[in-house]
């Protein structure tokens, strides 16, 4: 978990933080210094700008990791109420941190989605699985990270991976081997709050943000019969609670670490733009909502068992986005966002 701020200047305080400047005037003696300057990779600045840079660095590989924990988690389990059953369901998220350093204050993260129904059918075929790679793009703007503010932007590409008709003759949509592709683009700001206390450790992270689909635009990435009958434009809002639990070092005993131990989360969004016939206020058929709770088993590093419910206005697995119902879901979940190493 995150070490507080004044922790690391405590550590490079005093003569540690001389012992710095020392090996910094020693690494390049040839450019030309002050008594007020050092030289740091050949460039010679004054000593307050290199407590100034070691702060910030500090600042950005907190804020590095507040990212990670917001980074969508892999969920494998089973979901009840659907309106086709299922045996499994499957969210598997790959996450790459393609920059990810102290030097910078850009988080950048690339990402593989795959949602996969097994189906209660004869022979358990895999319903048309969601197929969404992207990318992610973080930027805090703020320093404090006990109460954090940071933008975060990115794009995606949906499909099923299917090259048959969208539409059927009656101009009903072909949910066995029809096309469904779109590709959109998304734009969140996020405040957060973390609150110390001896034994446990509590972030919460609140978000808001659009969703705007190139659909809305006439453009070719959309496939054929979506404009129209599908959520181009949506908001989105994500609240999570996140606590670490204190716990002895089993190496050094007089240490004390953090490891997660238990998330809420609740996650809506409500389809903006014009569709069907629905009116504004139609929730029914605009609005997705869900609640889940995660418990991290403390004899498994890696996995946390999840149980949550929810409503979906418009079904987000592909093709099936016609249908509206409520579910009820428990299974295991993993990922970088819950930062299970110690």
């Amino acid at each position: 978990m995150f070490t507080p701020l004044i922790g690391y200047y405590k550590i490079l305080s005093g003569k540690r933080l001389l012992f710095l400047f020392i090996i910094l005037i020693s690494f390049g003696a040839s450019a030309k210094t002050t008594p007020d300057t050092v030289d740091f990779n050949g460039v010679p600045v004054k000593q307050d700008t290199i407590s100034t840079l070691i702060a910030k660095r500090i600042i950005n590989r907190e804020f590095n990791d507040i990212y990670q924990q917001n980074l969508r988690p892999s969920f494998f389990g089973q979901e009840y109420f659907q309106p086709v059953k299922t045996q499994l369901v499957g969210d598997v998220v790959a996450n790459f941190g393609v920059l990810n350093t102290p030097r910078s204050r850009f988080f950048v993260n690339a990402f593989a989605r795959i949602k996969v129904r097994l189906l209660s059918q004869r022979g358990a075929p895999v319903k048309s699985p969601s197929y969404m790679p992207g990318i992610q793009l973080f930027y805090r703007l703020n320093d404090d990270i006990y109460h954090p503010q940071f933008l975060s932007g990115g794009y995606t590409h949906h499909s099923n991976g299917i090259r048959g008709s969208t539409l059927r003759p009656d101009n009903s949509f072909n949910v066995d081997s029809g096309k469904f592709s779109t590709n959109f683009y998304t734009l969140n700001y996020t405040i957060g709050k973390r609150i110390d206390k001896e034994t446990r450790i509590i972030n919460h992270y609140a978000t808001g943000g659009v969703e705007i689909h190139e659909g809305l635009f006439g453009t070719a990435g959309t496939a054929f019969g979506l404009p129209g009958r599908y959520g181009f434009v949506r908001v989105n809002g994500t609240y999570m609670r996140n606590l670490a639990k204190r716990y002895q070092d089993p190496i050094k005993t007089d240490h004390w670490l953090f490891d997660n131990w238990q998330r809420i989360q609740f996650d809506f969004t409500y389809i903006a733009d014009k569709y069907e016939n629905y009116n504004a206020f139609n929730l029914k058929k605009r609005l997705n909502v869900s609640l889940k709770y995660y418990y991290h088993l403390p004899f498994i590093q890696n996995m946390a068992i999840m149980g949550g419910a929810g409503y979906r206005g418009q079904d987000d697995y592909n093709i099936s986005f016609q249908d509206s119902y409520g579910y009820v879901t428990i299974g295991i979940s993993s990922g970088l966002s819950f930062m299970f190493n110690r």
